[in-house]
């Protein structure tokens, strides 16, 4: 089960990364070319998944907006990781009093439902993509903080550290060279669910009307308009609610055989079940 996660999410994000990539040099149609006379055409010919009301083709639209959800689950999840990684680490290792302010911090963060921030920060910041990445940083560092904190409470009395220690090293030489890489397994299998959880975020903000603004094609914005045509043209919803389940199952099959594959614990279970 383990290599079949690994290898099933490896390749539906493989196939996915490499749509987004090379999304403007495949020969699809231009994303943006309005074809009134073929508006709600339905999938057939040359048209794979049909047009919108608009008479834009899906395909082209659904192939670039897979651009706009990685960029914003990678970078979402690259910021909130460092900045949850460094807060976890000094508040793990320092201990006393910043441990018990920067965990308190955390604890108001967690206070509030994460997508109700995200609306509420939305709402403040005004819509657009930049907006939406810094509103699911601020509340994205959260998780990464608790779960580097607790790996370098476990950690911190080890003998590797104390000899460390010993040797003369500071604080930030035992943090960021001894410490850090040896929590960064977790912190990886937590980042692809997180990218997971960022592009259902983005999604549901665009198809809110907080999110990515139209005409850039984006999964949440072909949504928002299919929605208003589901009996009529039902294929404007299928395709890029397809796009979004398929991502999310990539990115939890993924996290799910690295989370077996790098904790010996589960390999050894693993290789005992069997």
């Amino acid at each position: 089960m383990r290599r079949f996660n690994l290898w099933a999410g490896g390749l539906i994000l493989g196939t996915l990364v490499t749509t987004a990539v090379l999304s403007p040099w495949l020969p699809l149609q231009n994303p943006f070319e309005q074809r009134l006379e073929e508006r709600l055409s339905p999938p057939g010919g040359d048209r794979w998944f049909g047009r919108d009301g608009k008479g834009r083709d899906l395909l082209s639209r659904v192939a670039h907006g897979a651009r706009i959800s990685l960029a914003v689950g990678l970078i979402t999840v690259g910021i909130s990781a460092v900045v949850g990684v460094i807060i976890g680490a000094l508040s793990g290792y320092w201990g006393g009093w910043a441990d018990e302010s920067l965990m308190r911090l955390t604890d108001v963060f967690l206070a509030f439902p994460g997508i109700l921030l995200a609306f509420a920060l939305m709402a403040i910041l005004g819509p657009g993509l930049r907006n939406v990445i810094l509103a699911l940083c601020i509340m994205g560092w959260v998780g990464y903080a608790r779960l580097v904190r607790a790996q370098v409470l476990a950690l911190k009395e080890e003998p590797f550290v104390t000899a460390a220690r010993s040797l003369g090293s500071g604080t930030p030489r035992i943090i960021f060279r001894h410490l850090v890489p040896n929590v960064l397994s977790p912190v990886l299998v937590e980042a692809t669910f997180g990218i997971a959880s960022a592009i259902l975020a983005e999604a549901g903000l665009s198809f809110l009307g907080l999110g990515t603004q139209a005409p850039t094609p984006s999964w949440g914005t072909i949504l928002k308009e299919g929605h208003l045509r589901l009996f009529e043209a039902p294929h404007i919803s299928l395709f890029p609610g397809l796009a979004v389940m398929v991502t999310v199952l990539g990115f939890n099959l993924l996290g799910d055989g690295l989370r077996d594959k790098l904790d010996p614990r589960r390999g050894v279970a693993g290789h005992g079940a069997i």
